[in-house]
């Protein structure tokens, strides 16, 4: 008898192996295709670059909103961005306050004259317009005033600037004009339009739109000047600029 038992014990353990525990399934240990894996590392790429992109906007936009005029500004000489009657309205207010000697309009289009100019401008501060005001007409955009506010200021030996366009692409211009010319001491000095709001920019679809496209501009400027020296992108000299003495008759854009 003792000798039979272990015996069908024996029997058994085939069957208890190979019965029911042995017929449960292995857990399957599934592993990602290297494509998923691509396309998970892809999409945490994208959702990094777009983190930082709304953080760089956010700096822009409240760069642009909390924007302040310097209350005594001083230089040798200024430079007005055109663009819009109020920009050249200001610079020319600060020529009359003697903040300058000498003030560079820069991209006047030679289809207006200098009457129409005058027309556009405060009674106040048209007297100087024929006297100590010189005109810029090769420049067409943010690069080319760049290179004209650069030769200019290198005419007259000028070692400081005072600069005037609007709030919103005083940044851009920042950036274009330190790139040609690096020595130049810049003082920004923005216009604001009360219309546009920019401080709460996003109440306003027209406003939300403007910095959007401005900020994208001023973003290619800075990766522009990453892969691009200084003297690559400046090489190109603009024509001279027209003094207020002798021309003929020029245009603000």
């Amino acid at each position: 008898m003792s000798d039979a038992i272990p015996s069908r014990i024996e029997m058994a353990r085939p069957a208890f192996r190979t019965g029911t525990v042995a017929q449960m399934p292995r857990r399957a240990v599934r592993r990602r295709s290297p494509f998923r894996r691509f396309v998970s590392s892809l999409l945490l790429v994208i959702l990094v670059v777009l983190l930082v992109v709304a953080a760089d906007f956010a700096r822009f936009a409240l760069l642009v909103g909390t924007s302040e005029r310097p209350s005594d500004p001083r230089a040798e000489g200024i430079v007005a961005l055109t663009g819009g009657a109020a920009r050249i309205d200001g610079a020319l207010n600060l020529l009359s306050a003697n903040r300058a000697g000498r003030l560079l309009i820069s991209g006047v289009n030679p289809s207006v004259g200098r009457r129409e100019i005058a027309s556009t401008l405060d009674p106040d501060a048209r007297g100087s317009l024929d006297t100590r005001v010189d005109l810029g007409h090769a420049a067409r955009d943010t690069i080319g005033n760049a290179d004209e506010a650069r030769a200019w200021a290198e005419d007259h030996k000028y070692r400081s600037l005072i600069v005037v366009t609007s709030d919103y692409h005083m940044p851009r211009s920042m950036v274009e004009l330190a790139s040609a010319m690096p020595d130049v001491e810049l003082i920004a000095y923005p216009i604001r339009n009360p219309q546009l709001e920019m401080e709460r920019w996003w109440r306003h679809a027209s406003s939300a739109r403007l910095l959007l496209a401005e900020y994208l501009k001023y973003t290619l400027a800075r990766a522009r000047l990453v892969f691009e020296s200084p003297k690559e992108l400046h090489e190109t000299e603009p024509s001279a600029t027209a003094s207020a003495a002798g021309v003929a008759p020029e245009v603000l854009r």
